[in-house]
C-alpha cells in the first residue's frame, strides 16, 4: 500500500492439553509451512506514544511534555519510541510494518468489550463465544495452535485443535502500581531512597533501573522454541498486560515498550530457522486519547496501532490511512479516527500467509465479514 501524507509478538511448565503436534510432521516439510504469532497487548497501547507522527503539526500541542524526545526516525512522517531499538533495526531490514489508525469493529471505550470483539472476530463484543484464531486453525486441515498463557484466552477457544502452555515466567509487580507507589513514597524523605533502590533491583525503567527482559521475552522465547520444531505449531498466541496508562505514562511506557522490544528480539533470535516464513502481529484493543490528561497519562480512545514483524512481512514503510490530528479530524474531538477495521489486517495475513480460503475467512473465521476486504501489500 502506497503511503501519502494524508493516507498511511524451557522445557519447564505446564501443558494443559498434552500434545506433541504429530499431525504437523508432513506440513513442516512443505514450502508453505508458514508461521503466525499473535501478540495481544491488553489495556490499550497508546499508539501515538509508540509511533510518533513527527510531521503532524498538532502532535506537540496535544501531547506537550508527554511527547517522547529523540524518536527513532522511520521516514519523513513518523518515528518510533526510543525504547524500540530492535524494532527500529527490523524496520531498516524491511521486516517491521506499523499499521496506523486501526481498531476492531467495536469502537467504544470498555476494555472488556473491546478485547472480546478483537478476540471473537465478529463485529460485536458478544458476537461469538469462540475465538477467530481457533476457528482459523479449524479451517486449516491438520493445523494446531498454541497459546503461551496460564488459561485458554477467548481468541483460542473453540472446537479447533488448540493447547495452552504456561512457562515459568519471572515474577513482576504491575508497573502501573509501582508508578503510583513511587508518587506516594516520594513524599516521605525517610522512605524515598529505599523505594528507589527497590525499584532498581526490579529493573523498572525510569525509576532507577535499567529495565529487565521480563515476562514478554520469556513468553515469546517459549513460542519461538515450540514453533521452530519440525512438528511444532504453525499458530501461536502471547499476551501481555499493563498497558492501561491513565497516569505517569512516560515512565510506564518507557519500560513496557522496552519489554515489547525485548520480546520481539527474543522471538527473532529463538526462531532464526523459521523467521523468513513467519509473521508476528502485535495488536491492542483500542488506542488512547490524543490529548494528555491532567495526570500525565491518556484515557481510553479508539484509533490505535498494530505492528507486523517477521521475514515474511513487506516492511520498511508505514501502512494504513493516516487521518491526521487536527481538531476536525479527531473522532469525537478527542481520539485518532479509525480508518482500518482490524479484521482487514487479519484477513490479509491469514489469506496471503497461511493460505486460508477466503470464503472461510468471510464466513467461519470472521462471521458475516464479506464487506471487510483484506488489506493489500502487507506481505513480502
Amino acid at each position: 500500500m502506497k503511503l501519502t501524507r494524508r493516507a498511511f509478538l524451557g522445557a519447564a511448565g505446564a501443558m494443559t492439553t498434552l500434545t506433541l503436534w504429530p499431525s504437523l510432521g508432513l506440513a513442516a516439510q512443505n514450502a508453505n509451512d508458514t508461521r503466525l504469532l499473535v501478540v495481544l497487548l491488553r489495556g490499550g497501547l497508546d499508539g501515538l506514544h509508540t509511533l510518533i507522527p513527527t510531521d503532524d503539526p498538532n502532535y506537540r500541542s496535544l501531547r506537550g511534555d508527554l511527547a517522547p524526545g529523540d524518536p527513532l526516525k522511520l521516514d519523513t512522517n513518523f518515528g518510533l519510541h526510543p525504547s524500540l531499538a530492535f524494532a527500529h533495526e527490523l524496520y531498516g531490514k524491511q521486516q517491521l510494518l506499523p499499521v496506523v489508525a486501526i481498531a476492531p469493529p467495536y469502537q467504544q471505550r470498555s476494555h472488556f468489550e473491546a478485547q472480546d470483539c478483537l478476540e471473537n472476530g465478529s463485529a460485536r463484543p458478544s458476537g461469538a463465544n469462540t475465538g477467530w484464531l481457533n476457528r482459523c486453525a479449524g479451517a486449516m486441515a491438520g493445523t494446531e495452535a498454541l497459546s503461551i498463557t496460564t488459561v485458554m484466552p477467548l481468541i483460542m477457544r473453540g472446537p479447533g485443535d488448540a493447547s495452552t502452555w504456561s512457562p515459568p515466567l519471572p515474577e513482576e509487580v504491575n508497573p502501573i502500581l509501582l508508578q503510583r507507589l513511587q508518587d506516594l513514597y516520594a513524599q516521605d524523605t525517610a522512605l524515598a531512597a529505599n523505594f528507589q533502590r527497590a525499584m532498581a533491583t526490579q529493573g523498572v525503567a525510569g525509576m532507577g533501573g535499567g529495565g529487565g527482559k521480563g515476562r514478554m521475552a520469556a513468553a515469546t522465547a517459549s513460542a519461538a522454541k515450540f514453533m521452530s520444531q519440525a512438528n511444532g505449531p504453525r499458530i501461536a498466541f502471547v499476551e501481555d498486560s499493563g498497558w492501561d496508562t491513565h497516569a505517569g505514562e512516560a515512565a510506564i511506557l518507557k519500560n513496557k515498550l522496552s519489554e515489547l522490544d525485548d520480546g520481539l528480539r527474543a522471538f527473532h533470535d529463538g526462531a532464526a530457522t523459521i523467521w523468513d516464513k513467519t509473521v508476528v502481529v502485535v495488536v491492542t484493543e483500542f488506542g488512547r486519547t490524543a490529548k494528555v490528561n491532567g495526570t500525565g497519562g491518556t484515557d481510553h480512545g479508539t484509533g490505535g496501532l498494530a505492528l507486523l514483524a517477521g521475514g515474511a512481512v513487506r516492511g520498511g514503510r508505514i501502512a494504513g490511512n493516516w487521518p491526521g490530528l487536527s481538531q476536525t479530524a479527531l473522532n469525537e474531538g478527542r481520539d485518532l479516527r479509525v480508518t482500518t477495521d482490524m479484521r482487514a489486517l487479519f484477513k490479509a495475513v491469514l489469506a496471503g500467509h497461511l493460505r486460508v480460503d477466503e470464503g472461510k475467512l468471510d464466513t467461519a473465521v470472521f462471521p458475516d465479514s464479506d464487506k471487510v476486504r483484506a488489506m493489500e501489500g502487507l506481505l513480502a
